[in-house]
């Protein structure tokens, strides 16, 4: 089921259910209307028997019997004078229980109630009243019993045909109605549906275009504030980044490509000179391959660079414990084996445990030791502090220009000072990636008194 026919379902049934309980509340009231109606004429009717000029309609006298045990009054006419008394007549039909549970049953009358538990309870008692509905020969009844005047009970029986008949009128006409209700509430549903999801059917035949066409410069368009509205806001944020992502892949690429160019060509160029070195000199032949090997050196660093930068700042799904202090322990211990650089190095760790993964973090704080050995004077000290989870690197360099601080972290990012080193402009940038790929975050400044200061924390 789509979503269109489920919300059309859901708003016709909502309606449908409405139209439903109006009508059932509409055929409850009308039919308690009528029954009270038909209460109030029993107890009208009631009263034309209890109340009456002569004596001899106490009731008592009417349940009292002879020597015999008969009872030697019948049940009287009432004062209105009607004689028809016939069971399930217009004007209804009335007897009186006695005490010991004798009824007694008016002139002329042919037939007589069923006498309840309760009906002989209250002819016993002398007090109470019941209203109960019957069914005798075919005929509803609705049947008044009360305390008579003296002594036992009266009962009053009023036909329900009546009422009935016109109860049945009622629920047809509520049963046509409440139908034409539903089947108005079905098509009010579907158009309803239609209406709200014609934004969402819009949003995606947009969607499937750029599905079928990528182009992360498209954008959905924007209008009102409701949740379709910011569920198009939150695609186009999506699609910003998408664009971001792919211009920064192309970026890399492009850049990527343009730094491969020069130790390929050099490396093309030393390959092609050794065709000819039987002619050099050994000490020139010797230097080609010694630069044959740098070249290459340099363009393995440069690829693994790229690689590296290639893989984002998406964490791994397995991350493990990390002791960030030993890390940077065992990395100045190999800056200092192989004596490159400074051998002035100092420490300042304290124990830290970074979640993450050890072989990113390692790139990263190695990238950072080595930019630091590699703007250090002759005999300069490198300082590194380990601190509340923060790893400041130090050097006693140069510094950054004012206008190369904001360019620090970039791709291929190089001061005009660094042209001349060795290098690709990727270590920072890795670094940079590193952290954010730990939650954390990178500083560049300038020391006071002079040097580079790098600040860079793995994790919130």
């Amino acid at each position: 089921m789509t979503l269109r026919h489920r919300i059309a379902a859901v708003a016709g049934g909502a309606v449908a259910v409405t139209v439903l309980a109006a009508a059932a509340v509409v055929f409850i009231a009308v039919r308690s209307e009528l029954r009270g109606q038909i209460d109030t004429a029993l107890r009208a009717r009631a009263a034309q028997f209890v109340t009456g000029p002569d004596p001899d309609h106490d009731r008592g006298r009417i349940c009292s019997r002879d020597a015999n045990g008969n009872v030697e009054h019948s049940f009287p006419q009432p004062p209105s004078g009607n004689d028809d008394l016939r069971f399930g007549g217009a004007e209804g039909y009335a007897q009186v229980v006695c005490p010991d549970g004798t009824v007694v049953r008016a002139t002329g009358a042919t037939a007589s109630l069923p006498v309840s538990a309760r009906a002989r309870e209250i002819a016993r008692r002398g007090a109470g009243e019941d209203v109960s509905d019957l069914t005798v020969r075919g005929t509803s009844l609705r049947v008044l019993t009360l305390r008579a005047r003296g002594s036992g009970a009266l009962q009053v029986a009023r036909p329900l045909t009546e009422a009935d008949n016109e109860l049945e009128r009622i629920l047809v006409v509520l049963a046509v109605v409440a139908a034409a209700g539903i089947a108005l509430a079905a098509g009010l549903g579907a158009l309803v549906a239609r209406t709200a999801l014609a934004p969402v059917s819009d949003f995606t035949r947009r969607s499937e275009a750029l599905a079928r066409d990528p182009d992360v410069t498209e954008r959905m368009a924007v209008r009102g504030d409701d949740e379709l509205a910011r569920l198009a806001r939150s695609f186009n944020t999506t699609l910003d980044a998408l664009e971001r992502s792919v211009d920064a892949q192309r970026h890399l690429v492009a850049d990527a490509s343009h730094e491969l160019r020069t130790p390929i060509a050099s490396l093309r160029a030393n390959i092609q000179t050794l065709d000819e070195a039987d002619r050099l000199p050994p000490a020139d032949r010797a230097a080609l391959r010694a630069d044959i090997v740098a070249e290459l050196d340099e363009l393995t660093a440069l690829v693994g660079d790229v690689v590296e930068l290639a893989r984002g700042s998406k964490r791994a799904r397995v991350l493990d414990d990390v002791r960030l202090d030993r890390i940077v322990e065992a990395l100045v211990e190999r800056a200092r084996a192989r004596a490159v650089g400074p051998t002035d190095v100092r420490l300042a760790l304290e124990p830290t445990v970074v979640r993450g993964e050890p072989d990113r973090l390692e790139r990263a704080v190695s990238n950072l030791l080595d930019n630091a050995i590699k703007w250090s004077p002759p005999g300069g000290v490198v300082e590194l502090e380990l601190r509340d989870g923060t790893l400041s690197v130090r050097d006693h360099g140069p510094g950054f220009d004012a206008a190369d601080l904001p360019h620090v972290f970039e791709r291929f990012f190089r001061a005009d000072r660094a042209r001349g080193m060795p290098g690709s402009g990727l270590g920072l940038a890795i670094v940079r990636q590193a952290a954010e790929a730990h939650g954390g975050r990178v500083e560049a400044a300038n020391a006071a008194g002079g040097g580079a200061l790098m600040r860079v924390r793995f994790g919130p």
